[in-house]
């Protein structure tokens, strides 16, 4: 018999975009907007639509793969950690704990690291779902227009969301889409929790909020729509009354001024006779000014109790709300399930087992995100998700650097929707709502997808000069150098 052909891995600088590339596009789309309008995406019937979408792009991801010839594959680093963590709820299946030298017979239900195995595995199908959702995103958004299709998208979409919310807000204390009112919910638009809408919010603003307040980005006529799209978003967000999410608000605006001034600092020095003082406190101005809107906005529209009842939760007898004795029973759970955790979705039963309160609270979420994946996957799993946070922005200040504005205000934005709800994830566990975790690595995906999303730098007309040949030289070895790093960044596409 002939040796089977390996198969061949190649630096491929563009593929042809075929109906199912355009379908796996329109399932993210889809996905994206009917996992938040599906009460964020959190009971079983929603998840099974959710996973049947991952389903659905594997299948077109093949086809595009049959019908190209090559099969698209990212190389992007941010994709290991979830596979990695999908790793740990295996290994944390296995039989390890079972007992050595048991009668064959024995009834006596075998023992894993997970504390609840049924819940391990549901997890490792969200994971791996969610894992399939962000490689298509890295793989398939691999030209300027589906860039600006994918910003379009979560813009628009934020904006009309926040409209919904607070039109729902206004007219039906309670109930979601006017009609469906669910045990034990604090519901605003089509959240059941209305931190997890806070959540959703801090992701969604950070690109209008950074195309606005990029100069060049976007054209002079449409900076004050992005702008107003994200006040509003802003708006919705306050009317929560979400400590965490005004916290993360005021974080998120920091963060990107912050990323503002270092580019702006950048250019100054970078051309002598232009300072970068004055566009750094232009942006200063607006982001300040947006800030004051966003509070007199949520004054004027939801009153004084948009704002009251937020500080008058700080003076009650317990500040926390509870999240302080969640937090130490977490760490119980972390102290004698150190390496690989108690389970990836076993907290809720671990929890059960360490409440010095007899289950007067039914506690399914540690209410931190760090606490919790430390109980639930140990050290090798927030080593894990350390890896990817590192990676997120290291991948992505490097992105900044593009001669593309538009790409730069997207890198920046996304940056800053992703730090948001880092810092959030402090006092809530907005990621664990299947909605926010999509759009978080969404975003993570349009802030380090690799560069072939640039739009070329426009030839300014200029008088011809003669060059001499060590100039040209020189300008030919730099334009090849920028062309291999982005090569270095690019896809590797498989041949079928």
């Amino acid at each position: 018999m002939a040796a089977e052909a390996p198969v061949k891995l190649e630096l491929v600088a563009e593929l042809p975009h075929t109906i199912a590339s355009r379908f796996v596009i329109l399932i993210i789309c889809l996905a994206m907007v009917l996992s938040t309008l599906a009460y964020g995406t959190v009971h079983t019937w929603s998840l099974a639509f959710f996973q049947a979408g991952a389903a659905a792009i594997v299948f077109f991801w093949a086809v595009d793969a049959w019908r190209t010839g090559w099969l698209r594959v990212s190389r992007n680093a941010l994709q290991l950690p979830l596979i990695g963590l999908a790793l740990i709820g295996l290994v944390q299946l296995l039989p390890i704990g079972a007992a050595i030298g048991t009668d064959a017979l024995s009834v006596e239900p075998v023992k894993t690291l997970s504390l609840d195995p049924f819940w391990t595995r549901i997890a490792i199908i969200q994971i791996v779902s969610l894992t399939i959702y962000f490689a298509a995103t890295l793989a398939f958004v691999d030209s300027p227009r589906r860039l600006r299709l994918m910003v379009r998208t979560i813009t628009i979409f934020g904006f009309l969301l926040a409209l919904f919310s607070m039109m729902q807000a206004f007219t039906s204390q309670g109930k979601i889409f006017w009609v469906a009112e669910l045990k034990d919910a604090i519901p605003f638009g089509p959240f059941i929790n209305r931190h997890h809408f806070a959540g959703y919010m801090e992701l969604a603003l950070a690109l209008p909020l950074a195309l606005a307040l990029a100069g060049g980005a976007v054209e002079a006529d449409r900076r004050l729509l992005y702008g107003f799209a994200a006040g509003l978003m802003g708006i919705a967000l306050i009317m929560t009354n979400s400590r965490g999410g005004l916290v993360s608000l005021v974080a998120e605006i920091v963060f990107l001024i912050s990323l503002t001034e270092f580019r702006a600092r950048k250019e100054g020095d970078a051309t002598e006779e232009r300072s970068g003082l004055r566009p750094v406190a232009i942006r200063l101005g607006l982001a300040f000014a947006l800030l004051l809107a966003i509070v007199f906005g949520s004054l004027l529209y939801g009153g004084e109790e948009s704002l009251s009842r937020f500080f008058g939760t700080v003076n009650s007898q317990d500040p926390t709300t509870g999240r302080a004795h969640f937090w130490s029973v977490t760490l119980e759970i972390i102290r004698d399930h150190p390496l690989l955790g108690a389970g990836l979705g076993a907290y809720s039963l671990a929890y059960t087992r360490y409440d010095t309160r007899g289950g007067q609270f039914r506690v399914e979420q540690a209410h931190n995100d760090y606490l919790q994946i430390l109980s639930d996957a140990g050290i090798v799993g927030a080593a894990l998700g350390l890896v990817f946070i590192i990676a997120l922005f290291r991948l992505g200040f490097i992105r900044r650097q593009s001669r593309d504005p538009f790409r730069r205000a997207v890198a920046t934005g996304a940056m800053t929707g992703c730090f948001a709800v880092l810092v959030h994830s402090f006092f809530d566990f907005t990621l664990h709502t299947t909605a926010n975790a999509l759009l978080f690595l969404l975003l993570a995906a349009l802030a380090t997808v690799n560069g072939r999303v640039e739009e070329a730098p426009k030839k300014k007309k200029r008088r011809r000069r003669r060059r001499s040949s060590s100039a040209e030289a020189l300008e030919q070895a730099k334009a090849e150098s920028d062309a291999r790093s982005i090569e270095s960044s690019g896809e590797v596409a498989a041949s079928v």
